[in-house]
């Protein structure tokens, strides 16, 4: 599993992508509005999911990640979060942040099993109430 780089093209599969794995997924404009931003990042595997990054000065931070329903569990998303890793380290970020909700066991493991550690929790952070739990892995160690 290769991921590619993501082109401001790829909005309206984004949009797709997005919607069938959150209740409250972004539109294309959002996603063309990110995707021409200069610090931002994604990496796709075709039809089964995307990771959107920005990367700032010795940071980078996820700001999304979707994966296709019939694919979860597959490698897909530990692929997507290796891949976008190792693209914020060669861009000269030493940290990868990303915030996910405390309720959502399936992604905390997968984060916790990609060396993500627990740096912060953000109540009440997400539509409905749920906390938000902000997630650190160094990079360039």
């Amino acid at each position: 599993m290769t991921p590619r780089r993501i082109t401001p093209g790829d909005a309206r599969l984004l949009a797709v992508l997005h919607a069938g794995a959150f209740e409250r997924p972004w539109d294309e404009a959002a996603f063309e509005a990110l995707l021409v931003t200069f610090n931002v990042f994604g990496l796709m595997l075709d039809g089964q999911g995307f990771i959107l990054c920005r990367a700032v000065a010795d940071e980078a931070e996820v700001l999304t990640l979707a994966v296709a329903p019939l694919v979860r569990r597959n490698g897909v998303g530990r692929a997507l979060v290796e891949a976008a890793a190792a693209t914020a380290a060669v861009r000269g970020a030493d940290s990868l942040f990303l915030e996910v909700a405390s309720e959502n066991a399936a992604a905390l493991a997968l984060y916790a099993a990609a060396a993500f550690e627990p740096a912060g929790l953000r109540r009440g952070y997400y539509v409905g109430g749920a906390d938000a739990v902000v997630m650190r892995r160094t990079l360039n160690t």
